[in-house]
């Protein structure tokens, strides 16, 4: 089995991610929806040539909650992003239109996962066919009505297995972020039920990024 995929969201200045570059991580996120973790366009493409002189080999991550195509076409001609994170409310058409306008940049879709709804097969195939070929990765995260994401608070591992088949049938990667940490992280990769894990708030001290929780958690997924 290969090693799991490991993505650090909401990093927001230089000096971090070039202090992050040599270790194994897969993905940067920069958050570019209303969050305590905002960074602007400018602040990204910073963050890419920092980590980039640093001879890092991450790829770069922006989650947006429903931009328009206007607002992605003039972020991606500051920050070069390898992905498009949608948060949001995006539609199976308007993923389609990013792929058709941005080729060469990944499209993600992040599902927010509330306890009490039926997440069996049936369900899960019923919400996600209209995604079907159209995505490079899912990411399952707790809902959140407001936030959409970045809460810190987990959701039910057991519903990930049904989603899990679907994008194995699809042939992509399922993340899982929410609530993550050094302390939990290893029970839910022994499961074997996700490819990839994101973490955000469960390497913060204060609400910055701590380098030695990057580090440690990076040893849990990656040992």
């Amino acid at each position: 089995m290969s090693a799991p995929l490991l993505k650090v969201c909401g990093l927001r200045d230089a000096a971090t991610a070039a202090s992050a570059a040599p270790l194994a991580i897969d993905y940067i996120g920069f958050v570019f929806a209303p969050s305590k973790r905002r960074v602007t366009a400018e602040d990204a493409r910073r963050m890419i040539e920092a980590m980039r002189m640093a001879e890092g080999r991450q790829r770069f991550v922006g989650v947006f909650v429903n931009p328009t195509l206007d607002e992605l076409d003039a972020l991606l001609g500051v920050a070069p992003l390898d992905a498009l994170q949608l948060h949001g409310a995006e539609t199976p058409a308007f993923v389609r239109a990013c792929r058709d306008r941005f080729p060469g940049v990944a499209v993600w879709k992040a599902i927010g996962v509330a306890g009490e709804a039926d997440h069996g097969d049936a369900a899960v195939s019923a919400r996600l066919a209209p995604y079907d070929g159209l995505l490079d990765a899912l990411l399952l995260d707790a809902y959140d009505p407001v936030a959409g994401g970045g809460t810190g608070r987990t959701f039910r591992w057991d519903v990930i297995p049904a989603y899990r088949r679907w994008t194995q049938a699809q042939g992509v990667p399922l993340f899982a972020a929410g609530g993550l940490h050094e302390g939990n992280v290893g029970e839910l990769l022994a499961a074997g039920i996700v490819d990839g894990v994101d973490v955000s708030s469960g390497v913060e001290a204060d609400g910055v990024k701590d380098l030695h929780k990057i580090r440690t958690f990076v040893k849990r997924v990656k040992p």
